[in-house]
């Protein structure tokens, strides 16, 4: 490898409401050469989450937040093009929560290999790696849906919200999306196998979930907060199970999030909501991911990603999120291997 220089991209403010492109910074910098027990990698392929969206503000959280003028970190894929570790060779794929680089050193038990020619390698940024995970121990866990039940899933096109519903149909559940778009209600119902989808856009968006779910709701997976979820929490069953993935509606927000009080609906119903992050299951990920993989090879669970090409479409990729652009996960293309080779394999 002969470059020696690269671009790195880094947080130059903290936002006060919607993200713009002004809030990311493009930085020249060297490419870092390893030292003992250290591994240089090339990204590939990196991840756009909603969750980033809280890490840069300097708040509190289950997270540390971004640091201004620093490099941002998330999920990436990438080739050892450089090794010094005895662990890791040149052309290997691997997959971490490194820097939004074209290029980084990681120390050994920053990465993990993965093998292309089991699953396409973005997989393990999607399906197979945090966003399904998210979705089967959310599910499964708080969920815990039984034969016959009703789900009803927000952001159900998202990439955690499409595995769920799909678990749960696997598990004998009807299952209800919601979603933003005529596209994606279709692609619900006749690519993923959904019982129903509603449009939250729509006028009638209340009407029309009551009259999709008409033996009520007992598990409501809710990625999205807001007006959504307060129209939902009206037609809970008893003993209705909540797992709070994520509140995307007001990640945005400059002011206090506001909305029905929900404390005499979940006790007239005697309901559970319970928030979680997929880093609760850490020490269950194996689990997660060989029954994922399974369900995976068995064309029992199907996926989408939405991939924006270019390193430097990245911030570009992330806004995207809070528009609804993407359908399944956003990824960002960032280059081609130089050493890795990569099996292309149909989902």
């Amino acid at each position: 490898m002969t470059q020696t220089k690269q671009q790195i991209i880094t947080l130059a403010n903290r936002p006060k409401g919607m993200p713009s492109k002004g809030d990311f910074n493009f930085v020249e910098s060297e490419v870092p050469t390893p030292k003992d027990n250290e591994i240089l990698v090339r990204t590939l392929y990196l991840s756009v989450d909603p969750y980033m969206r809280g890490r840069m503000q300097d708040t509190k959280s289950y997270i540390a937040p971004f640091e201004l003028n620093k490099v941002i970190t998330g999920g990436v894929v990438a080739e050892v093009v450089d090794s010094k570790s005895n662990s890791f060779k040149q052309g290997d794929v691997v997959v971490g929560n490194i820097d939004w680089a074209e290029y980084t050193v990681v120390t050994e038990k920053e990465i993990r290999v993965i093998d292309p020619k089991v699953a396409p390698v973005t997989t393990h940024l999607g399906i197979l790696g945090m966003t399904g995970l998210t979705a089967y121990f959310g599910l499964l866990d708080i969920g815990k849906p039984q034969e016959g039940e009703t789900v009803v899933v927000s952001g159900a096109a998202g990439a955690v919200g499409s595995v769920v519903g799909q678990i749960a149909k696997i598990k004998g559940a009807k299952v209800v999306g919601i979603a933003g778009s005529d596209e994606k209600l279709e692609y619900l119902t006749k690519e993923l196998g959904f019982d129903g989808a509603v449009n939250y856009k729509s006028d009638s968006f209340a009407t029309d979930l009551a009259n999709a779910v008409p033996d009520g709701v007992d598990i409501y997976f809710d990625n999205v907060g807001g007006e959504v979820s307060d129209a939902v929490f009206t037609l809970l069953n008893a003993n209705a199970r909540i797992p709070l993935c994520g509140a995307i509606s007001s990640y945005n927000a400059e002011g206090k999030d506001q909305g029905p009080r929900l404390q005499s609906a979940m006790i007239k119903t005697s309901a559970l909501m319970k928030g979680f992050t997929v880093g609760n299951y850490a020490a269950r990920f194996q689990e997660g991911a060989t029954e994922l993989g399974k369900w995976l090879q068995e064309g029992k669970l199907k996926y989408e990603e939405t991939i924006i090409e270019g390193f430097e479409n990245t911030p570009d990729a992330f806004l995207g999120l809070f528009k609804g652009t993407n359908l399944g996960k956003q990824l960002v293309k960032v280059a081609e291997p130089e050493f890795a080779q990569l099996k292309v394999l149909s989902k």
